[in-house]
C-alpha cells in the first residue's frame, strides 16, 4: 500500500511540473514523452539514465560462446530500469547473432511496467565495426583526404543500412574533434586539423547517418563527439589534460559540433578530459550555458567510458562517487556511460531523495532520451526484421569503399614520374605495413584495438595480396625486413630487393586506439628507418607506402624514395585500392587533411599565426615536410581567371568568387579546388591563411570548368579576445591554387568588442 503511494506521489508530482512545462510548444512526440513521464516513478526515470556495457548482462555458453544472461538481463532491466546498453563482449558478431542479442534485451524490456525500449549503441566509426561482413570504409582521416563530401554522406548511409540490419538504432560516431596534435592516438578518427573540413564533412556524414527521417528502418542516431577539445591534449596522450582559452576554444573546436547540431545530430558524447584544470563531466559551462543556452542543442548527453567515476578517481574533483554523480548530472549529464554496474543508480535516487539533484533536472533529462526512443521508431518497432537488409555487405557497398579509399590515398612524391608502375616490372614488396590487414583498418575494427582484423578480414588483400593479384605471383617477391620496432631477416630483403626492379616499401603503424595508441616519440620506430636505409645501398628505386593512423617522422626514410604514397588507414578495400594506383589503373586525387611534420619538435598547424614562420634569418620556422591540402596526381592541373564579383563585401552581401581549372595533362583527373582566405590585419593576429570552401571536380585531359564559391562577412569572421565572434573591416585576400585576389571588407557601423553594432 504505501509503494502505490509513492506512486501516485510521484506521478501527481510529473502532472504538475509537465503542466508548468506546457506553455512551451510541444510536437507530437514531446506530448508523448510527457505523459510517459507523468507514469514514472523516480526509479523508472533514473534507469533510463543509466547504461551499462553487454558484459554486465552476459554469459558465456558452454561452447564458448556469448549468450546473453536471463538473469542478468532481468536484473538489469526488472529491477534497475536501464535504459541504454553498449559495446560488444569480445568481438565482432554475425547479424544472425545480433538479432539474438535484441531480441532478448528487448523482450525483457516488454515486460516491464511502462515497456520502455532500451537503446542500444555501438561504435561503427568506419562502417559496423562489430558485425562480420559488413562493408567497413577508411577511417575518419583518410575520408577528409578525399575533399569529397558526396561520397563521405553515401558512406554515412551505407553504414547506418548496416548498423540497422544489425539492429542496432545508435551510432556513437562521428568525431568532430580537431586533430591538432600529431601525437594524440585518436587523430586518425577525426577529419584533420581544419575546422571548416570538419565541420562540413562531419554535417555531410551525420545526414547520411541519420537521413530525412531518422526512425525509418534505414537510419540511426549519430552521435556527435568528444565535445569539447578533447583533440589537443597538452601532452599528447589520451585522456590527459588540455590547456585552451576560451577563445582558442570558440574558434577552432566549437565550430564543427555547432554545425552538427544545425545538421541535427541526436546525441553527443562529452571529452573524457579536462580543459583548463575543468573535467567536461563537471563544467555546467559547456554542457548546459554553451551546449544548451548557445548552440541549442536539445538532445541526449552521454558520457564517455566511465567518466563519472573518474571524476573522484582520476580528476580529484569530487570527494565521493556520490558527489561525482551529483556533479556531472547538475552540470548538464543526461546518461551515464556507467559501464559496469549500478552505483550511479543508487547515488543518483539518494540525491534526489536527498535535495542535491532536482526532480526538474532528472525530468529533463529522461525527456531527451525518451524522445530519442521515440524519434527513432523503437516504441513501433524495438527489433528490426532480418529480410530487410538485402544489401548488407554487398558489392554495391564495397565498390564505395573502394572509391572512398581510392579518393583518400595521397600521392606526395613522384620524381621523374616513376608512377604509375608498369604491370611487366619485377617489384620487391617489404615492410611490417605490407602483409596485415591490421594497417588497413586501424583500430575499432572487429575488436576494440583492431588486433583481430587478419582474422575477421582473412577475404581482403593486404598490400602484399593486392599487388600479387594485379600483376601476378611471378612478377612480385616479398620479405618482411622488419616488424614495427625490430628487424628482421634484412639481409633476405636487401638480396632480394637486388633482384627486382622496383621496391614497395611499407611503412607506418599497427592497430591501436586510446590510451593503447600512446607514443613517447614520433619519429617512426628505429627498424622500419634503418630498413630504409638498407634497402637504399641497393641502389634501387623505392616507392615508400605510408599506412599510419597519425603522420609520424619519416624524414630520414622518406629522403630515399623515388615516390612517397600515402595510405592513412583506407579501410578494408585499402590494398585493392592502392594497388590500381601504383600500377595507373586509378589517379591519385587525395590531398592531406593535417600538416605532414619533417620534425618531431616543429608541428605547427597550417593555420599559424604570421609570426611562426620565423624571422628572415630564421631557419626554423614552419618547416613541414608536406602542407595540409597538399597531394599529386598522374595529371596536372593549372589554374587562372580567378574572379570577385566585386571589390567590396558588406555585411548581409556575398561575394562570389569563380576560377578555371584545366587537366592539361595525357589522363582524366580528379582536382580537390580549395579556397584560402588571408586576413591582412586584426585586432587579433590573424591567421597565416583559413580553409573557407572546396570542391572535388572530374576533369579529362584539355578540360576546363569553373569552379564557383560563395563568401559571406560571416565566413570571414573570427573570435576576438573577449570571446566576442566578429568581422572587422579591413583587406582579406582569397587563395585559390597559385591565384590570389584582394578584396574589402566595409561594415557601415564598426562592431564594438562585444560583437555588437
Amino acid at each position: 500500500m504505501r509503494r502505490i503511494f509513492i506512486i501516485v506521489s510521484v506521478m501527481l508530482f510529473n502532472v504538475l511540473f509537465l503542466a508548468a512545462q506546457s506553455k512551451k510548444p510541444v510536437s507530437e512526440i514531446d506530448k508523448k514523452v510527457d505523459a510517459l513521464i507523468a507514469k514514472m516513478t523516480l526509479e523508472e526515470k533514473v534507469g533510463q539514465m543509466t547504461e551499462v556495457t553487454s558484459d554486465v548482462v552476459s554469459s558465456t555458453n558452454a561452447a564458448g560462446q556469448h549468450q546473453i544472461d536471463a538473469d542478468k538481463i532481468k536484473e538489469a532491466i526488472l529491477k534497475y530500469h536501464v535504459g541504454s546498453i553498449l559495446n560488444v563482449s569480445g568481438h565482432a558478431y554475425d547479424r544472425k547473432h545480433w538479432y539474438e542479442v535484441i531480441s532478448a534485451i528487448q523482450a525483457e524490456a516488454a515486460q516491464d511496467r511502462l515497456k520502455i525500449p532500451v537503446i542500444y549503441g555501438i561504435d561503427a566509426i568506419h562502417g559496423v565495426t562489430y558485425t562480420t561482413g559488413s562493408t567497413l570504409f577508411p577511417q575518419e582521416i583518410a575520408m577528409a583526404a578525399t575533399f569529397n563530401r558526396e561520397i563521405v554522406h553515401r558512406a554515412g548511409e551505407i553504414t547506418a543500412y548496416e548498423v540497422r540490419a544489425s539492429y542496432i538504432p545508435w551510432n556513437y560516431s562521428p568525431v568532430l574533434d580537431l586533430g591538432k596534435s600529431p601525437l594524440w592516438p585518436r587523430i586518425y578518427e577525426t577529419f584533420g586539423e581544419d575546422p571548416y573540413l570538419i565541420k562540413t564533412m562531419g554535417a555531410a556524414i551525420i545526414t547520411g547517418y541519420q537521413g530525412d527521417d531518422v526512425g525509418d528502418k534505414y537510419h540511426v542516431a549519430a552521435c556527435m563527439k568528444h565535445y569539447l577539445g578533447y583533440g589537443d591534449p597538452l601532452s599528447g596522450k589520451d585522456r590527459t589534460p588540455a590547456w585552451i582559452p576560451d577563445r582558442y576554444m570558440r574558434e577552432y573546436f566549437l565550430p564543427p559540433f555547432a554545425e552538427a547540431v544545425k545538421a541535427g545530430a541526436r546525441t553527443i558524447m562529452i571529452n573524457s578530459g579536462e580543459i583548463n584544470g575543468v573535467p567536461l563531466h563537471a563544467s555546467h559551462y559547456m554542457l548546459t550555458d554553451v551546449l544548451r543556452g548557445e548552440l541549442h542543442f536539445d538532445g541526449i548527453a552521454v558520457t564517455d567510458w566511465r567518466d563519472i567515476e573518474y571524476l573522484h578517481d582520476r580528476h580529484h574533483i569530487a570527494a565521493t562517487q556520490k558527489d561525482a554523480v551529483m556533479i556531472a548530472v547538475n552540470a548538464g549529464i543526461d546518461m551515464s556511460m556507467v559501464p559496469y554496474e549500478y552505483s550511479f543508480y543508487n547515488y543518483l535516487i539518494e540525491l534526489v531523495h536527498e535535495g542535491k539533484v532536482s526532480m526538474a533536472r532528472i525530468n529533463e533529462a529522461v525527456h531527451r532520451i525518451l524522445k530519442v526512443k521515440y524519434q527513432l521508431g523503437l516504441f513501433e518497432r524495438p527489433v528490426g526484421n532480418p529480410d530487410d537488409y538485402p544489401k548488407f555487405g554487398s558489392d554495391e557497398f564495397r565498390r564505395v569503399s573502394v572509391q572512398a579509399a581510392t579518393e583518400a590515398i595521397t600521392l606526395l612524391k613522384n620524381k621523374n614520374n616513376i608512377l604509375p608502375l608498369k604491370k611487366d616490372m619485377k617489384v620487391f614488396v617489404t615492410g611490417p605495413t605490407a602483409n596485415t590487414m591490421r594497417s588497413l583498418d586501424g583500430g575499432w575494427s572487429y575488436t576494440w584495438q583492431g588486433e583481430q582484423s587478419d582474422a575477421f578480414a582473412a577475404n581482403k588483400n593486404t598490400i602484399l595480396k593486392a599487388i600479387r593479384q594485379k600483376i601476378g605471383e611471378g612478377n612480385v617477391s616479398y620479405e618482411p625486413g622488419a616488424s614495427f620496432d625490430s628487424l628482421q631477416n634484412v639481409k633476405d630483403a636487401v638480396k632480394a630487393a637486388e633482384n627486382a626492379d622496383v621496391i614497395v616499401l611499407c611503412l607506418g603503424e599497427l592497430s591501436y586506439t586510446e590510451n593503447v595508441g600512446n607514443i613517447d616519440d614520433l619519429n617512426l620506430p628505429w627498424a622500419q628507418t634503418e630498413l630504409a636505409n638498407e634497402l637504399a645501398k641497393t641502389g634501387k628505386p623505392i616507392i615508400l607506402v605510408l599506412a599510419e593512423g597519425r603522420p609520424r617522422i619519416v624524414t630520414e626514410a622518406e629522403s630515399h624514395s623515388a615516390a612517397t604514397v600515402m595510405m592513412y588507414l583506407s579501410g578494408n578495400e585499402g590494398g585493392d585500392a592502392l594497388a590500381s594506383i601504383l600500377f595507373g589503373d586509378a589517379n591519385p586525387s587525395g590531398k592531406l587533411p593535417y600538416t605532414y611534420p619533417q620534425f618531431p619538435n616543429s608541428l605547427n598547424n597550417y593555420y599559424r599565426k604570421n609570426l611562426e614562420n620565423g624571422n628572415p634569418d630564421d631557419k626554423h620556422g614552419y618547416n613541414p615536410l608536406y602542407e595540409f591540402g597538399f597531394g599529386l596526381s598522374y595529371t596536372t592541373f593549372s589554374y587562372s581567371n580567378l574572379h570577385l564579383s566585386k571589390p567590396n563585401l558588406k555585411e548581409n552581401e556575398t561575394l562570389t568568387v569563380t576560377v578555371d581549372v584545366k587537366n592539361t595533362g595525357q589522363r582524366e583527373g580528379k582536382e580537390s579546388v580549395l579556397l584560402y582566405t588571408s586576413q591582412l590585419y586584426a585586432s587579433i593576429a590573424p591567421d597565416y591563411k583559413r580553409l573557407r570552401a572546396y570542391d572535388k571536380i572530374d576533369l579529362q585531359p584539355g578540360e576546363t570548368k569553373m569552379v564557383t564559391f560563395k563568401i559571406t562577412s560571416k565566413d570571414i569572421a573570427f573570435v576576438n579576445d573577449l570571446s566576442k565572434t566578429v568581422t572587422e573591416p579591413g583587406e582579406f585576400k582569397i587563395l585559390v591554387g597559385d591565384q590570389s585576389q584582394s578584396f574589402n571588407y566595409i561594415s557601415d557601423i564598426v562592431p564594438d568588442r562585444q560583437g555588437k553594432l
